[in-house]
C-alpha cells in the first residue's frame, strides 16, 4: 500500500494544495492551526468516507465556498488507483473509485488501510465506553466490507426504533412495529456482536506480546469483550426489556452499549490503573492494530500520527518510531526540533503555514 499524492481544493483551510509523499515517513510540521491535521484528515476522508473529529462535511469546505474536492492517487500491490471525494455545503458527498462512482461507503472502505494516532486516543483506555466503541468499528469497517454495511443498517433501525419509542401517537400499535424494527436489530446486531468478538480475540493474542516488550515485561495485558448482551440472549433480553424502552424513550439492549476491558496485571485500567499504564496500554493497542491489519491483508497499513510524539516518554516513542521503519507513515509535529535525537529515517518534510505548504527536502 502506497499513497503518492494527494491533491486539495478548498478542504479546510486550503485553498488549491498538492502533496507528492514519499514511500517512507512523511513529515509535516508548523505551529498549531495551519493546516497539519487537516492533510490527515483529508486522507482519512478519502479512504474511509469520514474524520475522526465526526465533522459534517460542511465544517470541512473552506470559509466562504460551497463545495470542496480531495484527490488522492495511490498504490495497491503496485497497481495504481485513483479516489475522488466531492464534499457539498447542501446535499450528500459524492466519491469515485478510478473514475466510477460510489453509492455507499462500504465500497470505499478497505481500498485504504489506514491505522491513525490521535492525541484523543491515549484517553482511550479511561474514556467513555462510546470511544472504545469507535475503535472497534473503524478498524472492522476497514478489515470487514461487510461490517460497514451492518452497522449502518443497524444504527439506521436503531434510530428508526428509538424514534417509535418516544411518540406517543401509536399506543397500543407500538408493540407490532416495535416487532418489525426488532427483528432488524436482532439479525444486524448479532453479526456485529459475533465479529466484534472475533476481531479482539484476534487483537488480544497480538497486543500481549506488544506490550511485553513494551513493559519490558513488567506488565502483562488482556483484552476482553464485553457485550452489552450476547448473540444467543438478544431476542430474550430485548423482548424483556421493552416495556423499560417504553418507559425511558431508548433502545437500552444491542451492540450499542458494548464495551471491553483491557486488564493489566489483574487490574481494569478503566478504573484502576497509572496515567503512564493507560498510555502504554493504548500504544499498545495501537501498534497490534497494524499487526493486525497485516495479518488479515497481507499488505502494509499506512500510519498516521498527529502530534502524538509530545503524549509520550522516551521508551514509547522508541517503541512508536521503531514500528515505522517499513510502513508508510504522515507524522505531524509543531517543530523539527521535536525529532532530533530519534535514530528513524525522514524522508520527505513540509512546512505547512496557514494552509500552504512549502517542501523543505
Amino acid at each position: 500500500m502506497l499513497i503518492e499524492t494527494l491533491e486539495l481544493k478548498n478542504f479546510r483551510n486550503y485553498e488549491q494544495a498538492r502533496f507528492d509523499f514519499h514511500k517512507g515517513t512523511n513529515i509535516l510540521y508548523g505551529d498549531n492551526a495551519q493546516g497539519k491535521t487537516n492533510v490527515l484528515e483529508a486522507l482519512e476522508v478519502c479512504a474511509t468516507t469520514r474524520t475522526h473529529r465526526g465533522s459534517r462535511d460542511a465544517e470541512m469546505i473552506r470559509f466562504g465556498q460551497e463545495e470542496a474536492h480531495l484527490r488522492l492517487f495511490y498504490r495497491k500491490r503496485d497497481i495504481p488507483h485513483k479516489i475522488d471525494t466531492h464534499l457539498r455545503r447542501i446535499g450528500k458527498k459524492g466519491a469515485a473509485i478510478d473514475g466510477s462512482s460510489v453509492r455507499r461507503a462500504a465500497e470505499v472502505y478497505g481500498q485504504i488501510h489506514l491505522v491513525s494516532f490521535f492525541p484523543e486516543d491515549m484517553g482511550i483506555i479511561k474514556n467513555s465506553p462510546k470511544e472504545r466503541r469507535r475503535f472497534l468499528d473503524s478498524q472492522l469497517c476497514q478489515l470487514e466490507r461487510v461490517y460497514v454495511a451492518q452497522l449502518a443498517e443497524y444504527n439506521k433501525a436503531l434510530m428508526q426504533r428509538n424514534a417509535l419509542l418516544k411518540d406517543t401517537r401509536f399506543g397500543e400499535k407500538a408493540d407490532a412495529m416495535l416487532d418489525v424494527w426488532d427483528e432488524q436489530l436482532l439479525r444486524l446486531g448479532s453479526s456485529l456482536i459475533d465479529q466484534r468478538r472475533r476481531f479482539l480475540e484476534e487483537l488480544d493474542i497480538l497486543v500481549k506480546e506488544i506490550h511485553r516488550e513494551l513493559t519490558e515485561g513488567k506488565e502483562e495485558i488482556i483484552l476482553k469483550y464485553e457485550p452489552n448482551v450476547t448473540a444467543e440472549d438478544f431476542a430474550r433480553q430485548l423482548y424483556q426489556n421493552r416495556e423499560r424502552d417504553l418507559r425511558l424513550k431508548q433502545s437500552s439492549t444491542g451492540p450499542h452499549r458494548d464495551d471491553f476491558q483491557v486488564i493489566v496485571n489483574g487490574n481494569d485500567l478503566r478504573h484502576y490503573g497509572s496515567q503512564g499504564q493507560q498510555r502504554s496500554a493504548a500504544l499498545s493497542l495501537k501498534l497490534s492494530e497494524i499487526d493486525l491489519v497485516k495479518e488479515r491483508t497481507h499488505d502494509m497499513p499506512v500510519l498516521l500520527l498527529d502530534d502524538v510524539l509530545s503524549e509520550l516518554d522516551g521508551s514509547r516513542q522508541k517503541k512508536l518510531l521503531e514500528s515505522i521503519e517499513k510502513t508508510q507513515t504522515f507524522l505531524t509535529c509543531t517543530g523539527m526540533d521535536e525529532l532530533i535525537g530519534h535514530q528513524f529515517q525522514v524522508d520527505r518534510v513540509f512546512h505547512i503555514e496557514d494552509g500552504k505548504i512549502k517542501e523543505d527536502s
